[in-house]
């Protein structure tokens, strides 16, 4: 993917929309950790808060986090990620948030 094209995904509508779900959903993942078992949960929790209060203010960093970690993949296979793909994606990029 070009960095023009990177430019495209990230303003996606549709696919925006999908990683706000996704951002939703690793808070929940998060909310339902163990915190005598999960190495930083304070800040984790805090970052799950912040994504359920106000999941915009968050979501376009992590668009950014799943555009760049696909940067070798095509614009449409980006913008057309599973589910699961782009699941995956904020799930990885959720800690660098949580630091």
């Amino acid at each position: 993917m070009t960095y023009d094209e990177a430019v495209t995904a990230a303003a996606d509508t549709t696919f925006k929309s999908r990683v706000k779900v996704a951002l939703i959903v690793a808070a929940e993942k998060i909310r339902l950790e163990d915190p005598r078992t999960t190495p930083k949960s304070l800040q984790r929790l805090e970052w799950a808060k912040l994504a359920f209060t106000e999941p915009d203010s968050i979501l376009q960093a992590l668009v950014w986090a799943v555009v760049a970690q696909n940067r070798t993949a095509t614009l449409a296979q980006v913008t057309g990620a599973s589910d699961a793909t782009i699941q995956t994606a904020v799930d990885a990029a959720v800690s660098a948030f949580t630091i």
